[in-house]
Protein backbone atom coordinates (compact mmCIF):
# COMPACT_ATOMS: atom_id res chain seq x y z
CA UNK A 1 0.00 0.00 0.00
CA UNK A 2 1.05 3.36 -0.45
CA UNK A 3 1.89 5.83 1.97
CA UNK A 4 -0.63 8.44 3.89
CA UNK A 5 -0.57 11.21 1.86
CA UNK A 6 -3.26 12.76 3.90
CA UNK A 7 -3.23 12.03 7.62
CA UNK A 8 -6.99 13.28 8.13
CA UNK A 9 -8.34 10.77 5.41
CA UNK A 10 -10.61 9.25 7.80
CA UNK A 11 -11.98 12.57 8.89
CA UNK A 12 -12.42 13.65 5.24
CA UNK A 13 -13.76 10.48 4.23
CA UNK A 14 -16.39 10.66 6.98
CA UNK A 15 -17.38 14.04 6.23
CA UNK A 16 -18.09 12.96 2.86
CA UNK A 17 -20.00 9.99 3.54
CA UNK A 18 -22.12 12.06 5.70
CA UNK A 19 -23.00 14.36 2.41
CA UNK A 20 -24.08 11.14 0.54
CA UNK A 21 -27.69 11.77 0.56
CA UNK A 22 -28.20 7.65 -1.65
CA UNK A 23 -26.73 5.91 1.58
CA UNK A 24 -28.69 7.97 4.16
CA UNK A 25 -31.63 7.28 1.80
CA UNK A 26 -31.17 3.43 2.02
CA UNK A 27 -29.88 3.19 5.81
CA UNK A 28 -26.32 3.06 4.91
CA UNK A 29 -23.27 3.06 7.05
CA UNK A 30 -19.62 3.54 7.69
CA UNK A 31 -18.24 2.20 9.96
CA UNK A 32 -14.91 1.33 9.37
CA UNK A 33 -12.49 3.39 7.67
CA UNK A 34 -8.89 2.28 7.03
CA UNK A 35 -6.44 3.19 4.71
CA UNK A 36 -6.92 1.25 2.03
CA UNK A 37 -9.94 0.13 3.22
CA UNK A 38 -13.40 1.03 3.88
CA UNK A 39 -16.64 -0.96 5.09
CA UNK A 40 -20.20 -0.01 4.77
CA UNK A 41 -22.94 -2.14 6.46
CA UNK A 42 -26.78 -2.22 5.28
CA UNK A 43 -29.77 -2.65 7.11
CA UNK A 44 -31.84 -5.34 5.50
CA UNK A 45 -35.71 -3.61 5.42
CA UNK A 46 -38.77 -3.62 3.36
CA UNK A 47 -37.47 -0.42 1.49
CA UNK A 48 -34.71 -2.13 -0.18
CA UNK A 49 -36.21 -5.68 -1.09
CA UNK A 50 -36.42 -6.96 -4.34
CA UNK A 51 -39.82 -8.99 -5.35
CA UNK A 52 -38.34 -12.41 -4.10
CA UNK A 53 -37.89 -10.52 -0.53
CA UNK A 54 -33.66 -10.28 -1.04
CA UNK A 55 -31.70 -6.84 -1.30
CA UNK A 56 -32.22 -5.74 -4.34
CA UNK A 57 -29.02 -6.02 -6.73
CA UNK A 58 -29.11 -2.11 -7.22
CA UNK A 59 -28.65 -1.94 -4.17
CA UNK A 60 -26.22 -4.28 -3.68
CA UNK A 61 -24.26 -2.61 -6.13
CA UNK A 62 -24.80 1.09 -4.70
CA UNK A 63 -23.25 0.04 -1.00
CA UNK A 64 -20.11 -1.97 -3.31
CA UNK A 65 -19.57 1.07 -5.69
CA UNK A 66 -19.32 3.41 -1.94
CA UNK A 67 -17.19 0.76 -0.66
CA UNK A 68 -14.64 0.65 -2.79
CA UNK A 69 -14.82 4.52 -3.81
CA UNK A 70 -14.37 5.33 -0.80
CA UNK A 71 -11.55 3.22 -0.05
CA UNK A 72 -9.85 5.07 -3.12
CA UNK A 73 -10.51 7.94 -1.51
CA UNK A 74 -8.71 7.30 1.75
CA UNK A 75 -5.18 7.06 -0.53
CA UNK A 76 -5.50 10.39 -2.41
CA UNK A 77 -4.48 13.85 -0.79
CA UNK A 78 -7.06 16.21 0.89
CA UNK A 79 -6.73 18.38 -2.33
CA UNK A 80 -8.59 15.83 -4.39
CA UNK A 81 -11.91 13.27 -4.28
CA UNK A 82 -12.29 9.93 -6.29
CA UNK A 83 -15.27 9.46 -9.47
CA UNK A 84 -15.85 6.30 -10.51
CA UNK A 85 -15.09 5.40 -14.31
CA UNK A 86 -16.66 1.71 -14.47
CA UNK A 87 -17.22 -0.68 -12.69
CA UNK A 88 -18.14 -4.43 -13.45
CA UNK A 89 -20.04 -6.95 -10.44
CA UNK A 90 -20.97 -10.27 -10.27
CA UNK A 91 -23.96 -11.10 -7.60
CA UNK A 92 -23.01 -15.01 -6.77
CA UNK A 93 -26.06 -15.33 -4.67
CA UNK A 94 -28.92 -13.71 -3.11
CA UNK A 95 -28.27 -10.90 -0.31
CA UNK A 96 -30.50 -12.28 1.94
CA UNK A 97 -29.64 -11.77 5.86
CA UNK A 98 -30.59 -9.20 8.36
CA UNK A 99 -27.73 -6.90 7.01
CA UNK A 100 -25.05 -6.58 4.58
CA UNK A 101 -21.50 -5.57 4.69
CA UNK A 102 -19.76 -4.03 1.70
CA UNK A 103 -16.12 -4.39 2.41
CA UNK A 104 -13.96 -2.16 -0.53
CA UNK A 105 -10.38 -2.28 -0.68
CA UNK A 106 -7.68 -0.59 -2.86
CA UNK A 107 -6.06 -3.02 -5.02
CA UNK A 108 -3.72 -0.60 -7.34
CA UNK A 109 -3.69 2.90 -6.45
CA UNK A 110 -2.53 5.35 -8.67
CA UNK A 111 -2.16 9.46 -9.63
CA UNK A 112 -4.89 9.41 -11.65
CA UNK A 113 -6.57 6.08 -11.43
CA UNK A 114 -6.86 3.47 -8.90
CA UNK A 115 -8.48 -0.01 -8.92
CA UNK A 116 -10.36 -1.17 -6.31
CA UNK A 117 -12.29 -4.42 -5.68
CA UNK A 118 -15.69 -4.60 -3.36
CA UNK A 119 -16.78 -7.79 -1.90
CA UNK A 120 -20.51 -7.92 -0.37
CA UNK A 121 -21.81 -10.14 2.22
CA UNK A 122 -25.19 -11.35 3.69
CA UNK A 123 -24.95 -11.71 7.43
CA UNK A 124 -27.63 -14.20 8.70
CA UNK A 125 -27.43 -15.53 11.73
CA UNK A 126 -24.15 -14.51 12.65
CA UNK A 127 -22.75 -16.08 9.35
CA UNK A 128 -21.57 -14.08 6.29
CA UNK A 129 -22.38 -15.69 2.74
CA UNK A 130 -20.59 -13.64 -0.25
CA UNK A 131 -23.23 -12.23 -2.12
CA UNK A 132 -21.36 -9.88 -5.04
CA UNK A 133 -18.03 -9.47 -6.01
CA UNK A 134 -17.08 -6.11 -7.97
CA UNK A 135 -13.91 -4.63 -9.61
CA UNK A 136 -13.74 -0.81 -10.25
CA UNK A 137 -11.63 1.85 -11.56
CA UNK A 138 -11.72 5.15 -9.96
CA UNK A 139 -10.34 8.49 -11.07
CA UNK A 140 -8.58 11.17 -8.92
CA UNK A 141 -10.06 14.45 -9.28
CA UNK A 142 -8.40 17.79 -7.84
CA UNK A 143 -10.52 21.10 -7.21
CA UNK A 144 -10.25 23.83 -9.19
CA UNK A 145 -10.86 27.56 -8.42
CA UNK A 146 -14.22 27.00 -10.18
CA UNK A 147 -15.39 24.85 -7.70
CA UNK A 148 -15.17 27.07 -5.31
CA UNK A 149 -12.34 25.30 -3.39
CA UNK A 150 -14.53 22.56 -2.33
CA UNK A 151 -13.10 19.17 -3.81
CA UNK A 152 -16.43 17.51 -3.13
CA UNK A 153 -18.07 20.06 -5.50
CA UNK A 154 -18.01 17.89 -9.12
CA UNK A 155 -21.70 18.57 -10.24
CA UNK A 156 -20.40 20.69 -13.48
CA UNK A 157 -17.90 18.94 -15.86
CA UNK A 158 -15.51 22.16 -16.29
CA UNK A 159 -14.83 21.89 -12.25
CA UNK A 160 -12.89 18.85 -13.04
CA UNK A 161 -8.71 18.67 -13.60
CA UNK A 162 -7.36 15.04 -13.94
CA UNK A 163 -4.24 14.53 -11.40
CA UNK A 164 -1.38 14.94 -13.45
CA UNK A 165 1.63 12.72 -12.99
Amino acid sequence: MTPIVDPRFAERVSASFARQNAMELIQATMPVIEHGRTEIHLPHWRGVEQQHGFVHGGVVGMIADSAAGYAAMTVVPETASVLTVEYKMNLVAPADGEKLIARGKVVRPGKTLIVTQAEVFAVKDGRETLCALMQQTIMCVTRTEKSHGQPENLAKNENITETKP
